[in-house]
């Protein structure tokens, strides 16, 4: 199960030039949206990434709101566990279970997503905060990641499990989100 005072979220690589190509667009940004709210008003760490922002953009301003505590790691490996600033990032937090969401799935999210599992965290990917070019590639990277040894969840199972009770201080607020 997850828990507040051990989790934390990765989003990753939810870039203007990259999200306009990817599969049900509309809703793999309003679910980060949700989640990135959510998170902020759980107080969940959030860490967040770039792949080469250059090329591909900075995150979509939509999500940058909910943003404010860290910068973007810039990245141009697929895993963000690659990048040395990512994984000090990561163990600074000293939480043990990942929440991952972005694109695309089959790739970069998938990679992380292994190495953390490798690394000894426990991995949960937001399987509707995630999306690929295609909905084949989406699949793919879903089995691929619960192959690695990760699983998959979902916003509001994630955000309910965390809060564990309709009596948290956060529930109103998070229905409210969610809904």
């Amino acid at each position: 199960m997850l828990r507040l005072d051990d989790t934390f979220l990765v989003l990753i690589d939810v870039q203007e030039k990259l999200s306009t190509v990817m599969h049900k667009r509309e809703q793999l940004i309003d679910n980060c949206r949700q989640l990135l709210a959510c998170a902020m008003r759980l107080e969940i760490p959030v860490i967040w990434t770039e792949q080469i922002p250059s090329k591909m953009g900075p995150t979509l301003p939509e999500l940058q709101e909910f943003l404010t505590t860290e910068t973007p790691i810039e990245k141009s490996s697929f895993s963000c566990w690659k990048t040395h600033v990512f994984e000090t990032r990561v163990r600074s937090l000293n939480r043990k279970r990942a929440l991952l969401a972005g694109i695309e799935a089959h790739v970069c999210v998938y990679q992380t997503a292994a190495d953390l599992y490798a690394n000894g965290w426990h991995v949960e990917v937001v399987a509707d905060a995630v999306s690929s070019r295609t909905p084949q590639n989406l699949q793919i990277g879903l089995e691929r990641i619960q192959k690695v040894g990760a699983s998959q969840t979902s916003v509001e199972t994630a955000v309910f499990e965390l809060m564990q009770t309709a009596e948290h201080p956060a529930f109103r607020d998070i229905l409210k989100l969610v809904k």
